[in-house]
């Protein structure tokens, strides 16, 4: 069979070379055009690699990120809402270049009276709105927020020469900082928090009825911007949604809030004696061992009583942290305080839950056994979890992700009742603010350009998380969640590599694409077993430092062995959609008679006629039932040796030649189920290479020895498929009612 095909194949190419040759005098020559293939490499996109970032993905031999250490007093004022902080900075030079001046980052002045934010929106009237929105909009009330800078200086306390610019603060240098240099420079400061429920924000308190207040307490301090070979100095605005680009370093912080609060941060605890009491201690130690089920450190009962209580002394809660890219708190007196230990491959890690009672009875179910879970299945997907605790904190309409801290939403009824989409939503934003420890809180990607390669990656990675802890928790449906999406209004989308300040429809963008894309890549297209040992490479690769989208791309392919940059260009530097069908589906036949093209070609042209000549016996196909007439066939298989015709399937009855299309720009795999006459299915998989010389058909000849009823194309939504109408063989119809109804129900 292997020679008949090879002959049969051999005749129709050399037929139609001869034929092109033939007709291509009369043709006028055409111009020549560049390289506008799918499949091109991404040369032209990607940067140079350098001995900092190899062109296999990896940060180079001489690679360089700076370090920033940073000693803080902090003050929580209750009663008046504001925070106090004296911060002395360390910050290393540890790349080969001479700096002149710092940038700092002061993210609070996102909301000064003077910020720009609110006038770089676009916005017409409101067809409604609260009074108190009304006021604060159109009436010019304004509470004073933004950072009150109260003194800059050097180590020595000499003032320093700086000017803030909006949401950053250049620091000029007295003298050029070389390389492998230190600075050491305060900042004195403080600013009024906001009510993020009823302002808006990443971090606030929340009021609660009683006057009781939850505080978490993020992007608080000023900090140092990036430096590296990718961007100089990262200094883009923050304008409130990209989030940002932060360097690792030490921290070593004091946190002095009322006596009767309870405080968890980033970092350990150095003077649990001070802060704890011997019971909460105690109970503290028991949660070291219990693996199974969290264990209270404050029940329920006792904070109820405590929150009854307005305490006009204070403590000071000290922590520390090695190797974090940025700093975070929670502290309320309304706290109850449970967790429970986690082993990361024989090094204990504890999970921990700081929540009110309103939060209650589904944070006490849930929420540390989510942390726990989240904390072993990232863990063995990426990199052992490196911190000592994972820390979850109740704060409604919240969700939000430091290192080892995080804040997130969840809250039943007041009756403590609560529906499985608020319950699964809980867990859901649980499992992926945590999550976001390994995606960019240690993967420390530039979130401020590329907000994809941490809620993407980590939105992915959620997925299987959710699963392991719910096997029927509901994860969605992707990459079938994003056809609305990629086959929307192509003036309200944006490539995924766009900045993510100028993003069009943030959510689908920087999330559910990503996602999808990856679990594309794992699912279809490479397989879990290459997927899986490149996307750990990355992520171990990678760990407390900063990659760039190129070194994310180069990795998956350097680490599997696969050319990916026809997914990278199509999915994620442009809008292009999936769209495969099926155009035309054609019966074949053999036949001893050649058709009146090839018949033709051998009675003009000599060549032909020699070729065909030479090879002796031929069949032909065609695709007209009354021509079908062959023993050739058949007379070879009956010349083979008994061994060789054993290891041959049977003679095919039927032959499909089909002709896929390609209506949307994106090349993707060809999964084709096919349905024969007895019921049975068979797929089969052709690779997106398929396109690679016809960007828009292809074609596949199937054989079976029965008829097949039906062809599908893409039977599981596994490509994301904008229009499924052309998948199918025959053509599936549908009448006006039915379209109606999936109008209605998408």
């Amino acid at each position: 069979m292997r020679k008949y095909s090879t002959l049969l194949l051999s005749a129709l190419f050399v037929s139609a070379s001869l034929f092109a040759q033939e007709t291509k005098k009369e043709k006028e020559p055409q111009k020549g055009h560049t390289n506008h293939s799918k499949f091109r490499q991404l040369k032209d996109v990607l940067p140079t690699p350098t001995s900092q970032r190899l062109a296999s993905g990896a940060p180079g031999y001489a690679y360089t990120q700076q370090k920033v250490d940073y000693v803080m007093d902090l003050r929580v004022d209750e009663k008046t809402d504001r925070i106090y902080g004296d911060e002395m900075i360390t910050y290393h030079n540890n790349s080969k270049d001479n700096l002149d001046y710092l940038w700092v980052q002061l993210d609070q002045n996102m909301r000064a009276p003077d910020s720009k934010t609110p006038l770089a929106k676009s916005e017409g009237a409101s067809g409604f709105q609260t009074p108190d929105k009304f006021v604060t909009k159109h009436m010019g009330r304004q509470l004073d927020y933004g950072f009150k800078l109260e003194a800059v200086k050097d180590a020595e306390g000499r003032d320093l020469s700086y000017i803030v610019n909006r949401t950053m603060m250049r620091v000029n240098l007295p003298k050029t900082l070389t390389p492998g240099g230190v600075f050491k420079f305060q900042i004195k400061w403080n600013y009024l928090v906001n009510n993020y429920r009823k302002d808006g924000g990443r971090s606030g308190y929340e009021l609660f009825p009683d006057g009781n207040k939850n505080y978490t307490i993020a992007q608080f301090f000023p900090r140092l911007a990036v430096y590296d070979n990718v961007e100089g100095w990262q200094n883009t605005q923050f304008w409130g949604r990209s989030e940002f680009a932060l360097e690792f370093g030490d921290y070593d912080v004091k946190l002095t809030v009322p006596a009767d609060h309870i405080v968890d941060a980033t970092g350990d605890l150095q003077n649990e004696k001070d802060v704890l009491t011997k019971e909460q201690r105690k109970r503290w130690e028991k949660a070291r061992k219990s693996y199974k089920d969290p264990v209270f450190i404050v029940t329920q009962e006792e904070a109820e009583k405590a929150e009854k209580g307005r305490s006009t002394k204070t403590k000071t809660w000290h922590f520390k942290a090695k190797n974090v890219r940025d700093y975070a708190f929670a502290s309320s007196r309304k706290y109850i305080w449970d967790a429970m230990a986690v082993d990361i491959n024989g090094k204990t890690v504890m999970a921990v839950s700081l929540y009110s009672k309103e939060g209650n009875p589904l944070w006490e179910e849930h929420s540390t056994r989510v942390v726990a879970n989240t904390l072993e299945e990232y863990s063995k997907l990426t990199f052992d979890y490196p911190y000592s605790k994972a820390i979850s904190v109740h704060a409604e309409d919240q969700g939000m992700e430091y290192p080892m801290i995080c804040f997130n939403f969840g809250r039943p009824n007041p009756d403590g009742t609560y529906s499985d989409r608020t319950k699964n939503g809980m867990i859901g934003v649980i499992t992926h603010e945590v999550g976001h420890n390994f995606f960019p809180m240690i993967v420390n990607s530039d979130e401020r350009q590329w907000t994809w390669m941490d809620e993407g990656l980590n939105s992915f990675v959620e997925i299987l998380a959710e699963l392991d802890y719910d096997p029927n928790f509901n994860t969605g449906n992707l990459p079938k969640d994003i056809v609305r999406y990629m086959g929307g209004d192509q003036s309200n989308l944006s490539p995924i590599m766009t900045q993510g300040d100028a993003v069009h429809q943030f959510g689908p963008n920087a999330y559910t694409k990503p996602a999808a894309g990856l679990y594309m890549l794992r699912q279809t297209i490479m397989g879990p077993e290459l997927f899986d040992f490149a996307f750990r490479t990355y992520s171990q690769r990678w760990m407390f430092k900063h990659p760039t989208p190129a070194d994310f791309f180069r990795t998956m392919e350097d680490a599997s062995g696969m050319d990916l940059d026809w997914f990278w260009r199509g999915w994620f530097y442009t809008t292009d959609y999936t769209d495969i069908g099926i155009k035309k589906v054609k019966p074949l036949f053999l036949t001893d008679t050649p058709n009146e093209k090839i018949a033709n070609l051998i009675k003009t042209n000599p060549r032909a006629k020699a070729y065909f000549d030479s090879l002796g016996d031929i069949v032909f196909m065609t695709d007209k039932k009354e021509d079908a007439k062959s023993t050739k066939v058949q007379e070879y298989l009956n010349s083979l040796p008994a061994d060789k015709k054993a290891a041959l399937k049977e003679l095919p009855k039927y032959m499909y030649q089909v002709e896929f299309e390609k209506p949307g720009g994106l090349p993707m795999p060809i999964i084709v189920e096919l349905t024969y006459a007895d019921g049975t299915k068979k797929r089969e998989t052709f690779p997106a290479q398929i396109w690679i010389k016809d960007d828009t058909k292809a074609y596949r000849v199937f054989t079976s020895t029965q008829e097949i009823k039906s062809i599908v194309v893409d039977p599981d939504l596994e490509t994301a498929d904008v229009d499924t109408s052309n998948n199918s063989w025959p053509k599936k119809t549908t009448n006006k009612f039915d379209q109606f109804k999936n109008k209605v129900k998408n």
